[in-house]
């Protein structure tokens, strides 16, 4: 039986061993994304873990999947996929609280001076502010690194540390939400980061693009733009510092 006969049968007529064997056909994509997020994850990450957590993702789709929507079911799934290992890895809590808290103070500092300036800091902007020399700065984006790795999955929480119910990557979709005030919240905030995109450096952008829509690891974006990864690490931290704090001046 093809593909399209699976689905036919499953999502019309409810079998449940075509669900089973739709499954087993696409069990492969979950490997391969979780495989591709673990190369930025600190080797303490289990990429079994990983996969466990990918699997349910992958039946989420399999279960809400509307092909009259005419995307392809592979591009759905692994983002459900990809959804489901990063609402395991904020359960485990995997970041050190204190790399948490300079990912805070540096968000802050972006805040702050926003506010001050009525403009995205410069870099030694951000640095004078934190009494840091800019070897200290780069060496700070480096630590917050991995606070930024899901950060676009986050959810979104205002001034008062209430949570908006809506995560980052929420924003830039482009889908209906059943709730009208939720879809009106959405699409105001989506305004608001797509014009805070626009603002960062062009360095930045592509990263941030190359990154959470290209699906590319830091090593392929550092092949691509020429720099190391490290160095693709520290544009990554700092462009997303920069759209949080963003946003929370706008929440």
């Amino acid at each position: 039986m093809d593909i399209e006969a699976l689905w036919v049968n499953y999502k019309e007529h409810g079998s449940a061993a075509a669900r089973d064997k739709l499954l087993a056909e696409y069990t492969p994509l979950v490997r391969y994304t979780a495989q591709r997020m673990a190369i930025n994850l600190p080797k303490s990450v289990q990429l079994g873990d990983l996969i466990g957590s990918g699997v349910i993702g992958l039946i989420k789709a399999v279960e809400s999947f509307d092909a009259s929507r005419e995307v392809k079911f592979e591009t759905y799934a692994t983002h459900k996929i990809r959804g489901a290992i990063l609402d395991s890895l904020r359960e485990q809590d995997w970041i050190p609280r204190s790399i948490r808290q300079k990912a805070r103070m540096l968000k802050n500092a972006y805040v702050s001076l926003e506010k001050e300036i009525g403009r995205i800091p410069y870099d030694n902007e951000v640095a004078e502010h934190l009494n840091l020399k800019p070897a200290e700065f780069e060496d700070l984006l480096s630590e917050v690194a991995p606070t930024t790795i899901v950060s676009l999955n986050e959810i979104i929480s205002d001034n008062y540390g209430e949570s908006s119910g809506v995560s980052l990557i929420e924003t830039l979709e482009d889908k209906e939400a059943e709730n009208p005030l939720e879809r009106l919240g959405s699409e105001e905030t989506k305004k608001v980061l797509a014009s805070a995109l626009l603002e960062l450096p062009e360095n930045e952008r592509q990263v941030i693009a190359l990154y959470h829509y290209e699906e590319m690891t830091l090593k392929e974006i550092g092949v691509a733009m020429n720099l190391t990864e490290g160095r693709v690490s520290q544009i990554h931290s700092k462009a997303m510092s920069k759209l949080k704090a963003k946003l929370q001046l706008k929440m």
